[in-house]
């Protein structure tokens, strides 16, 4: 009867495993609804922030225009002069603080 009690042992085993696979698929599930209820508050944070960034750009781009602003002329400026900073920084960055030039 050594038999049953070794397989009845690996059944307990087997049980306990079980009982522990179980409680830590509960927990991940809690996490993934907490994880999803935190995504669906920062998607509805998003949208009200892209609202209010919406209304906000319609009221600058009016008062730009009463006092006689080019909004597109200002934005296209700022554009080139954003690029100009960007290239200069990776010039100024490469080769310690140099251009490296080619050899002959």
């Amino acid at each position: 009867m050594v038999g049953l009690g070794d397989t009845k042992k690996k059944i307990e085993k087997m049980i306990s495993a079980a009982e522990d696979l179980y409680e830590k698929m509960n927990q991940l599930r809690a996490q993934i609804d907490d994880l999803r209820s935190k995504v669906e508050k920062t998607s509805e944070q998003v949208d009200a922030m892209e609202h209010d960034l919406d209304e906000q750009r319609v009221l600058i781009e009016r008062l730009a225009r009463e006092q006689g602003i080019d909004v597109d002329e200002v934005l296209a400026e700022a554009a080139i002069e954003q690029a100009d900073a960007g290239e200069s920084a990776e010039t100024s960055g490469a080769a310690g603080g140099s251009a490296a030039e080619p050899e002959d």
